[in-house]
């Protein structure tokens, strides 16, 4: 049994063979096998979600595991029993849990002290590391190799990107480029260590907040949803600081490379704000793809959390 709340706990060669592993599902491989069989997966979010509670259900299934759903009433955490003794009640009934919340990670912690249930991180305040592993496992496919890739991210610094950043301080030769609205930036201490986790890997990670100077020939353009969640933001003028950094065509033509860059994006995406249309529906978009590769980077996280061997 092993927990998936953060990319910080893997090493490079576990988040490399996550990754490979995704990639062998998206490719059909292993198809027929059902390293889950006699598993049982909870999914409990607290929020609402399309694509990675559906990824997980689904993916869950085809490993052969059963499913249970939890929404956000549906435990008596709502009359006051801790986290810490939820976990211990589902642990004597479930294999894993998959856990959405809108706060920190520390309540996967919490359900995960204890040691018969793998926790999974569906996405929390801090980091979305399914995410980031889906769009590795994206670009893998696309570019055939992970090394030395460059990916520009535009818009929100958000749990997205700094699952990103982790990932790549883990990725030989990467660099992530984060461009932000002044103030809506990734936090400098999950920059400065995920910098430090990849210094030794020659990974490059970089933050400014000027839309007019962006890198030329990057590999990846990443754009995510200016409200991360669906969550306000409390300045009633945000989303003029934010108009700047939708990814247009114009943005497109500036940065990609003659062999081709690709474009990726989360999903939910808000046409017209983050993205425009011809862009997400053009040539060098993958988003749809990338949506896929969640539930085969769902499968790859359940089989190393819960598989035997």
């Amino acid at each position: 049994m092993r927990h998936f709340i953060s990319l910080k706990q893997l090493d490079a060669g576990q988040l490399a063979r996550l990754v490979r592993r995704s990639a062998d599902f998206a490719a059909g491989r292993d198809r027929d096998k059902k390293p889950l069989a006699d598993k049982t997966v909870g999914i409990f979010f607290r929020r609402s979600s399309t694509r990675t509670r559906t990824s997980f259900m689904v993916g869950a299934q085809k490993l052969g595991a059963s499913t249970v759903s939890f929404g956000p009433q549906d435990l008596q955490l709502v009359t006051g029993e801790t986290l810490e003794d939820t976990g211990r009640i589902l642990s004597g009934y479930l294999d894993a849990l998959v856990v959405r919340t809108n706060d920190a990670a520390a309540e996967m912690e919490a359900l995960g002290r204890q040691d018969r249930m793998a926790v999974i991180n569906a996405m929390s305040t801090e980091e979305h590391p399914t995410q980031a592993m889906a769009d590795l496992s994206t670009i893998l496919e696309a570019r055939g190799s992970l090394d030395g890739v460059h990916l520009l991210y535009l818009g929100e610094g958000n749990n997205t990107v700094s699952a990103l950043a982790y990932a790549f301080a883990l990725t030989p030769g990467a660099r992530l480029t984060v461009v932000t609205p002044e103030g809506y930036g990734v936090p400098e201490p999950v920059l400065d260590e995920a910098r430090a986790i990849g210094r030794e890997r020659g990974v490059v990670i970089e933050q400014h907040h000027d839309p007019g100077d962006l890198p030329r020939g990057v590999d990846v353009v990443y754009a995510t949803r200016w409200q991360t969640m669906g969550v306000p933001k409390p300045d009633p003028d945000w989303r003029s600081k934010f108009l700047p950094f939708t990814v247009d065509a114009r943005v497109m033509k500036r940065v990609s490379k003659p062999a081709g860059t690709i474009f990726m994006h989360d999903l939910p995406a808000v046409r017209g704000d983050d993205v425009t249309d011809e862009v997400l529906d053009g040539p060098q978009s993958l988003a749809w793809r990338q949506a896929e590769h969640k539930m085969f980077s769902a499968m790859a996280v359940l089989e190393f959390c819960t598989a035997e061997g």
